[in-house]
């Protein structure tokens, strides 16, 4: 279609100097014979005035005429897009305009209106999406906490038993309040008024001190930790990059079984430090590896519910390397364990 364009203008530019050469002719003519007619003689000034204007005229009333020929066309063509951009405004994004011609001069403004309609029908369901995935997981928690604390109105309830109610409780409150914190977190970095505070600090020493924080957890699984930091800067947002190590660290801790394994460490490459935490938990089939960093996404859902989590860490993870142009890879086998892969740029 664009290389039509030049022989289209020529063709255009062409029309329009032999309409201007009809026009003044015909004004030239008519005058001459008028001034004849009445039998004068005017100045060769007067006669370019009035030529030029009869002339103008001319060719303005053919332009009208070619426009009122052509508006019933123009309107074949522009009120399927009008109407299209009227039901986009109101939320309707199944357009599909089709002007049947391949080289029409409008089919790239065509295109271009059914590529939005697909891009907004695309954030509309993944809004949809969202907004169902939110629903879904405050429903689970709110739910077991109206239970139970229905359930500890009964008199003749045991001790026992009302511990328990209140030990699930306060879990679900727990569960509820990550939730928030997570989705407020996400919603933060993904806007353009997030705190991003950069500095140049010691990456070994910020996971030294993170895997030093989760000894409790490993230490009651009896995991077996490998860690082999070699000295690292990076200039990056330490609370943020803290997160990340803290999730995928935490990740491998709950996904490992007793007496596994577990190994991070950090290598510097030419212009990159690449950090790798892996673990020989449950692994994650290829399917799992394809969507792991989507919101609310859990590979194993079959797990119960207090164990999965929300499926916002790993989205969160993305999201934060992402901001300091880094790049993260997963590699996993079912029941082989997990291994993730941070690239930071070293400067």
């Amino acid at each position: 279609m664009k290389k039509r364009w030049p022989l289209q203008a020529a063709a255009g530019i062409l029309a329009v100097l032999i309409a201007l050469c009809l026009c003044w002719s015909a004004a030239f003519f008519a005058t001459l014979f008028i001034y004849k007619l009445i039998g004068i003689n005017p100045s060769a000034f007067v006669r370019q005035l009035l030529n030029s204007l009869l002339g103008f005229f001319c060719f303005g009333n053919i332009i009208f005429v070619i426009g009122m020929i052509n508006r019933p066309k123009q309107s074949a063509v522009f009120q399927p897009i009008i109407d299209a951009l009227r039901r986009i405004a109101k939320g309707d994004f199944n357009i599909n305009l089709s002007l049947g011609q391949r080289n029409h001069p409008y089919s790239e403004i065509v295109e271009s209106i059914n590529h939005m309609a697909g891009e907004l029908s695309q954030i509309e369901q993944m809004r949809q999406e969202f907004i169902s995935n939110v629903s879904h997981e405050l429903q689970s928690p709110l739910t077991s906490i109206s239970g139970f604390a229905k359930g500890l109105k009964d008199d003749n309830l045991s001790r026992e038993k009302r511990l328990h109610y209140l030990e699930i409780i306060e879990t679900e409150s727990l569960r509820l309040a990550k939730l928030s914190e997570n989705l407020l977190k996400l919603t933060s970095l993904e806007s353009e008024h997030h705190p991003f505070e950069l500095k140049r600090y010691r990456l070994d020493k910020q996971l030294r001190k993170i895997v030093l924080a989760c000894e409790p957890q490993w230490v009651e699984k009896a995991l077996v930790l490998d860690i082999d930091l070699e000295e690292a800067s990076i200039v990056a947002d330490e609370e943020l990059m803290s997160q990340v190590w803290v999730n995928l660290i935490n990740n491998s801790i709950k996904f490992t079984p007793r007496e596994g394994s577990i190994s991070v460490c950090i290598k510097k490459e030419e212009s990159e430090t690449v950090v790798r935490i892996a673990d020989t938990g449950i692994g994650l089939s290829a399917e799992d590896q394809a969507h792991i960093f989507e919101r609310f996404y859990k590979a194993d859902k079959s797990r119960n519910r207090s164990q999965s989590g929300s499926g916002l860490g790993l989205a969160i993870v993305k999201k934060i390397v992402d901001l300091h142009q880094g790049t993260i890879e997963v590699n996993s086998k079912p029941g082989e364990g997990t291994a993730f892969k941070v690239f930071l740029p070293i400067s």
